[in-house]
């Protein structure tokens, strides 16, 4: 969900800042701990199709449009398609691995 909120505010505004967050501490809380998992996939996947949505409407310049992060520096939105495209075959993996055990 950040991934897609910082592609729509490079869209939207002049280079935003954007935040980091906890993505350890966040899995920690308890709705992450407890909710059912269908729950969390039916999110996805309608983050995932609204995503599309979006990128697929979005004029071929605006790819090149950027957000500012505090580890990464200035990124472009054709750019991040490329990290959060290798992020998800990351958690993918790691699902896959999960499964096996």
């Amino acid at each position: 969900m950040n991934a897609y909120v910082r592609m729509k505010l490079a869209v939207t505004e002049n280079q935003p800042n954007v935040k980091t967050y906890e993505e350890g501490l966040w899995a920690e809380l308890p709705e992450a701990k407890t909710a059912p998992v269908a729950m969390s996939l039916d999110l996805l996947d309608a983050l995932h199709r609204r995503w599309i949505a979006f990128l697929r409407a979005l004029p071929a310049g605006d790819f090149r449009k950027t957000f500012s992060h505090p580890e990464w520096g200035i990124v472009s939105i054709d750019e991040s398609l490329g990290m959060y495209a290798w992020h998800c075959r990351h958690h993918t993996e790691h699902i896959r691995l999960a499964i096996k055990k």
